[in-house]
């Protein structure tokens, strides 16, 4: 018999007993959460995914399954299935998944789990925040419309601060060093550059376009037909 690992705070796993938490890179990852009709609600958290995973509800039973794809059809499982299968996989199929580790065993991160219930989440906001704004520019400067990697990239005001400018969707954007350097405090205008195009804050959230072009979440696209592209992280 095994017990069921927990969370902990610093982003492992622990088991009841334990004292040590056990380090889970595997954390970084998303999931695609679907309701009870398999229709496409949100992407959420590894952290998130495993806390759905985990729960019960008033008669023990739980409330969220693994939906995995297998030889081109979707399959369910609860936690512990899930748990049986990971060793499997961890011994044949180990580069195929990302991996979170336990004080017992290493757990496969699922691409996709389902809520059991027909409760409805509510919507949330696009985040303002670098990662968004990246996203949303897709790590193209704004100025001179090339693509630089993040860690070369800088978020400019379009109107300074100085002259007033706010920190919002609509007046921040990308730009590479050269470009903001040679902007300076100035508007675009003033300092001879045009914007590639207007800045506005996004109706859904840019981020899950990245995600759909890796193939860790090829799995994903059989639920994001037109109809849910407003999936929305969380």
């Amino acid at each position: 018999m095994w017990r069921r690992p927990i969370l902990s705070a610093e982003g492992g796993f622990v088991f009841a007993s334990a004292a040590v938490a056990i380090p889970a890179p595997g954390l970084s990852g998303q999931v695609l959460l679907l309701n009870a009709h398999y229709m496409a609600l949100c992407v959420v958290s590894v952290r998130r995914a495993f806390t759905l995973l985990f729960k019960q509800d008033d008669d023990f039973q739980p409330i969220a399954e693994v939906v995995h794809a297998e030889d081109g059809r979707y399959v369910s499982y609860d936690f512990n299935d899930w748990a049986e299968l990971s060793r499997y996989k961890r011994e044949f199929e180990p580069d195929n998944h990302d991996w979170i580790r336990t004080v017992r065993f290493d757990l496969a991160v699922p691409r996709i789990i389902r809520v059991l219930t027909f409760a409805k989440l509510p919507r949330q906001e696009v985040k303002f925040n670098r990662r968004n704004l990246f996203a949303r520019d897709r790590n193209m400067c704004q100025y001179c419309g090339r693509r630089f990697p993040t860690s070369e990239l800088t978020l400019d005001h379009v109107v300074p601060r100085s002259r007033g400018g706010c920190t919002s969707w609509g007046n921040i954007v990308c730009a590479c060093v050269k470009c903001n350097v040679r902007k300076g405090g100035r508007t675009p205008a003033e300092a001879h550059l045009k914007l590639t195009r207007p800045p506005v804050k996004p109706k859904r959230n840019p981020a899950l376009c990245i995600s759909l072009s890796d193939r860790r979440y090829s799995s994903w696209k059989q639920f994001l037909d037109a109809a849910y592209w407003d999936v929305e992280l969380k």
